[in-house]
């Protein structure tokens, strides 16, 4: 069958931001004692809020602190960080393709409704794409399926019709267990045996681009 829907995740994949999100972590957790190395926290971007926080720091996001640790973060990462932030690279052209190619596109990621929106605007993606999901959206956050399966409701193709696009194990393993295929990008900074179970992996949103007619896009 071919494909005519692609979920896209988005940190990573279509914005260079996730030592971003690993710096606001590591300060927002600093500033209530908690002092994690920037490394542990970089290996856990890409899955939820609620579940790196406390894999990270033994701390709930339920609890008060870690309401307030969440809270910071958000802020750090809103007011520190987003301003500096740039596409990855042939995020746009990329985006484009696939608006030319009339294939529908919807938003699946971790991060929260409020950073959404000035993401999608870095890469231009609020422009194209037909539909958003992100955490405010699904009960479990990356690696489980719901923001995945959320998005699939959005696009209403077919699993078969529909591919992801992502950059961690935890898009991989959501995707997987969602019953979508995804395509891997090395932009994100995992190795090609952390995105082990993506049916194929590329550099970055030019590398696909460049290669676009041998790939699952056809």
């Amino acid at each position: 069958m071919s494909i005519r829907g692609v979920i896209l995740d988005v940190d990573g994949t279509l914005v260079d931001s996730n030592d971003a999100h690993a710096r606001a972590w590591v300060a927002a957790m600093a500033e209530h004692g908690v002092r994690i190395p920037f490394g542990v926290v970089r290996r856990m971007i890409g899955m939820g809020g609620d579940k790196l926080l406390p894999e990270a720091s033994g701390i709930r996001e339920e609890t008060p602190k870690g309401k307030a640790i969440t809270k910071r973060r958000k802020e750090i990462f809103l007011q520190q960080f987003l301003p500096g932030l740039f596409p990855t690279r042939g995020a746009e052209e990329l985006l484009r393709e696939f608006k030319k190619r009339g294939q529908k596109m919807v938003i699946a990621t971790s991060a929260t409704a409020e950073e959404l929106d000035p993401l999608l605007r870095i890469c231009r993606a609020d422009q194209v794409v037909e539909a958003k999901t992100s955490s405010d959206d699904a009960e479990r956050s990356k690696p489980d399926p719901d923001i995945v399966s959320a998005a699939l409701k959005q696009i209403g193709l077919p699993k078969d019709q529909t591919v992801m696009i992502g950059d961690t194990p935890y898009d991989i393993e959501a995707a997987r267990r969602a019953g979508v295929n995804i395509i891997a990008l090395r932009c994100g900074g995992w190795t090609d045996h952390d995105l082990h179970g993506a049916v194929a992996i590329y550099d970055h949103p030019s590398h696909l681009l460049s290669e676009v007619k041998r790939s699952v896009f056809g």
